[in-house]
């Protein structure tokens, strides 16, 4: 049985990535999207995740409950190993990774696509104040980081500029994928 692609999205914050998954999902019934573990604490919102303790996480590593974890941002992030049955029934699966552990996923999941979203400074700079998730000097050191290049040795590698309309993006996606898959 093929599994389908994992398509990692991926970029600065503020770039939009948690939108641009939610309208993939939707215009594109057969991607769904993956509900990572996160050490968020409450209080701090953001996408669809399952929150937990740093313990917990820890935890579930050594009881092999991730197909791929990293640490960012001074959280914890997870994959759940039941990407791999989320990979048997649906086109393709949408996770949010960090730039950082791209090319272990390429290892760990083989058929990987990279849609690399980026926008303009001033874009980026109106959306983190938007969310007010972070202070001045936390937005001030996101910002600088938003240019960070991608890891080499990627096989598959899109990049999208996401400063205008989501559904232009969205459809620029569907579009990139399909040529692909040609």
């Amino acid at each position: 049985m093929t599994l389908a692609p994992v398509i990692a999205v991926v970029g600065p914050s503020g770039v939009g990535k948690d939108s641009v998954m939610e309208a993939l999902e939707a215009r594109a019934p057969g991607i769904q999207r993956l509900r990572r573990v996160i050490t968020r604490p409450e209080g701090e919102e953001g996408e669809d995740f399952d929150r937990v303790s740093a313990d917990l996480f820890e935890q579930m590593v050594l009881d092999g409950a991730f197909a791929l974890h990293w640490s960012a941002h001074g959280l914890l992030y997870g994959v759940p190993s039941q990407i791999a049955e989320q990979r048997k029934n649906c086109s393709a699966v949408l996770v949010n990774f960090s730039r950082s552990v791209l090319v272990q996923a390429q290892e760990v999941f083989g058929d990987l696509v990279v849609v690399s979203l980026t926008a303009s400074a001033e874009v980026l700079a109106q959306r983190l104040a938007a969310r007010g998730r972070e202070n001045s000097a936390e937005q001030a050191r996101r910002l600088g980081r938003a240019r960070a290049p991608l890891p080499e040795g990627l096989d598959r590698v899109f990049e999208i500029d996401n400063s205008g309309a989501l559904d232009d993006t969205v459809g620029e996606i569907l579009n990139r994928l399909q040529l692909e898959s040609a």
